[in-house]
């Protein structure tokens, strides 16, 4: 299949400008210790799981896919790990980055069921390019020299983040790549691009019960990169009898989103959201898709009569 030099460019230059150099969420309030190594959830022996898929700017050629795996468990009352695996795919090929981390967080009990976990992030980023195959509209692979040869890269990174956390709200501050890197170095005179920059994220929700059946839970993201504005991400979801969900989002000067989700089994939550664009990019796409599907294993048995994991 031909590809063009053209859509990729044009692909790598609006990640740049939005600040999209680590994939962006809809149901980010899922997959938290994604952004943030401290987050805690405090069920001991409660394994948390989940899988998400995102399929961004549908329709455009070489369009954002982001495949994330996840987890997450307490080791007992202070100490809390995790994993995620993140695979980002930009060009169909042309630049695929995947980040493999390990997260650790250390839970301090503080009064009244109020608690502050403190987290690290270790892990590898490796980036892989490959422009074979390309071509320019006039059909010479030659007139661009940033273009003649691919890359294989391994980098590797660590974050820090808090988390103070209740049963009905939480609040988290993260910086989960702070080794800034240039993913395509200057050489023989070509300027680098592709460099990724320190990212922080604050993010805060809450559950508010309404009655015995109905809770509302609103939410909050908000990412600073140097070089771009800041983004934030609003969010507010119904959730009827602890098994159906349903929600709206708006992602400021660039999308508003409808979420769903639905506990299938007392263990199994699966769950989407449909993105319509609202920056210029709108007029050559169709939106943009991402399921999830989150399992909660109680490994001791204990038994659990709701799903305790709200966010």
């Amino acid at each position: 299949m031909k590809k063009t030099i053209l859509i990729v460019s044009f692909l790598f230059f609006i990640i740049t400008i939005n600040a999209q150099q680590d994939p962006q969420y809809t149901h980010y309030m899922y997959n938290m210790n994604v952004v943030n190594p401290a987050y805690a959830t405090g069920s001991q022996s409660l394994l948390n799981l989940g899988m998400l898929y995102r399929s961004q700017w549908n329709d455009i050629e070489g369009a954002p896919k982001t495949m994330t795996v996840f987890g997450h468990m307490p080791v007992n009352k202070k100490v809390e790990l995790g994993f995620s695996l993140i695979s980002d795919n930009i060009g169909s090929g042309a630049k695929k980055e995947d980040n493999f981390y390990a997260d650790f967080a250390y839970v301090l009990d503080l009064n009244n069921n109020h608690k502050l976990s403190l987290g690290l992030k270790v892990g590898v980023t490796t980036l892989k390019t490959n422009f074979d195959g390309f071509m320019f509209d006039s059909g010479d692979t030659s007139t661009d020299p940033a273009f003649a040869q691919n890359n294989n890269i391994i980098k590797p990174n660590v974050g820090i983040g808090a988390y103070y956390f209740t049963d009905t709200y939480y609040v988290g501050l993260s910086v989960p790549n702070l080794l800034a890197s240039k993913h395509l170095e200057k050489k023989e005179g070509l300027k680098a691009f592709g460099s990724e920059n320190t990212h922080a994220f604050l993010t805060a929700g809450y559950v508010l019960t309404l009655s015995n059946l109905w809770k509302l839970k609103p939410a909050f993201m908000t990412k600073y990169v140097k070089g771009a504005p800041v983004t934030l991400d609003l969010s507010a979801n119904v959730l009827y009898n602890n098994q159906f969900e349903l929600g709206a989002a708006y992602r400021i000067g660039d999308a508003v989103s409808a979420l769903m989700g639905i506990r299938v089994l007392p263990s199994v939550r699966v769950g989407y959201s449909y993105d319509y664009t609202l920056s210029n990019l709108s007029q050559y796409n169709s939106g943009t898709h991402e399921i999830f599907v989150l399992f909660d294993l109680d490994l001791l048995k204990k038994g659990f009569d709701k799903s305790p994991r709200f966010f």
